[in-house]
């Protein structure tokens, strides 16, 4: 079998830059990849400016006039102050310019004002409470690199920085096939023996999270040509096609023969983890194909796992393996077979150490309602016993799945 790191690696490598790009206004940005190095057009802050409501003073007139300084002026964010005549005080606000002549801030909590007069009731201090101008940004320094996909925070930072718009990778299409006579669309009547499509809308809800806006599904009967077609249909639409089930080697396994017949070739992986066991990387008309399992916890977890970080590269992103975390197993796992096991936990937060991992208690890959209750998935080597209470490695849902 396929060592699980190795097929991990391989599935990223597969990945190509996209190789288009458009500018796209600030409020269509969020989940897009940037395509471009963008550096800062303004030193932020663009002038000392105040970190308190309080007064701009010279710290050592305070000493000198024994605490009492008169109020020169009130200048308010946005306003611009006179410069600071000798022995005298500003009234400013949080963000009010730091008057010429200044050299700290004193917040109102430690003065009182009477008779435009301000008193220090402390020891003031020089450089208190003023922000530097350029001390979070510096204009011509890089402040958001190529590949990052753009959330909240980097809008703020372009928006700060006056970009309306920024450069983008073309968005990612994705296509979706599921395939057996067996499965029902959800809302229709379910016939004896059927059982509802939940692998459908959970890969393409699974595309939506990682920042895919267009996903195409398609499903197709247990018959040649029906998987041929649709197959055709999604290779020719999307960059990227993912197939569920029906890769193997049984009679009704009809994805392999379906890519064949398109010219295709496909390398059928048994991967050494549980659940998850048969992946398949195919490539057709130079797009990738990837088959997963038809169980839909196996499908879930090598998606996480596997499909994710190709989707990720595919799109651009610098990162494409995200961090795993740490955390302590709260029940004993015993020993397990000669795959890697990922089991489905929930991460409780034990102080100020590392996580508590409760595991769930069915982790039969048929166990479909655990996938909602979990937040993430333990690892535990292959044929290792693990310990109440031993530190393991996990993957968290937070990070791989978004």
């Amino acid at each position: 079998m396929l060592d699980f790191d190795v097929a991990q690696a391989r599935l990223a490598a597969r990945a190509r830059m996209p190789a288009s790009q458009s500018d796209v206004s600030l409020h269509e940005l969020p989940g897009r990849v940037l395509a471009q190095d963008l550096v800062a057009q303004l030193d932020l802050p663009p002038a000392d400016n105040s970190a308190m409501d309080g007064y701009a003073l010279r710290a050592a007139d305070a000493a000198t006039a024994h605490g009492t300084l008169p109020i020169q002026q009130r200048c308010f964010a946005g306003q611009a102050p006179d410069p600071l005549q000798a022995g005298h005080a500003t009234r400013l606000f949080t963000g009010s310019l730091i008057p010429a002549g200044a050299d700290t801030v004193v917040m109102q909590e430690d003065c009182h004002e009477t008779d435009d007069h301000v008193t220090f009731e402390q020891v003031v201090q020089a450089g208190r409470h003023i922000r530097r101008r350029g001390e979070d940004m510096r204009r011509g320094h890089v402040i958001l690199r190529r590949g990052t996909r753009l959330r909240a925070g980097h809008i703020a930072v372009l928006a700060a920085q006056g970009y309306a718009q920024a450069p983008v990778f073309t968005p990612l299409k994705i296509g979706i096939l599921t395939t057996g006579d067996e499965l029902i669309t959800p809302g229709q009547p379910l016939p004896p023996a059927a059982i509802y499509n939940s692998n459908g809308p959970m890969l393409a809800s699974l595309c939506r999270e990682l920042g895919v806006a267009d996903t195409l599904l398609r499903h197709a009967r247990d018959t040649p040509q029906e998987t041929e077609t649709a197959l055709a249909e999604l290779v020719e639409r999307c960059d990227l096609v993912l197939s569920v089930g029906g890769a193997s080697v049984g009679e009704k396994d009809l994805v392999k023969p379906a890519i064949e017949a398109l010219g295709g070739t496909l390398d059928l992986w048994r991967v050494r983890m549980k659940p998850g066991k048969p992946v398949a990387l195919a490539e057709l008309k130079g797009r990738p194909v990837v088959c997963l399992p038809g169980n839909p916890v196996s499908a879930f977890v090598v998606f996480s796992l596997l499909v994710s970080p190709l989707i990720r590269g595919l799109q651009g992103c610098r990162q494409v393996l995200p961090p795993t975390r740490r955390g302590i197993l709260q029940t004993e796992h015993p020993l397990g077979s000669e795959r890697e096991e990922f089991i489905r936990i929930q991460a409780q937060t034990a102080g100020s150490g590392l996580p508590a991992l409760v595991p769930h208690q069915q982790q039969s890959s048929g166990a479909l309602s655990s996938l909602s209750w979990s937040h993430g998935l333990a690892r535990i080597p292959a044929g290792s016993r693990v310990e109440a209470g031993a530190e393991v490695t996990w993957y968290a849902f937070a990070d791989w799945l978004q």
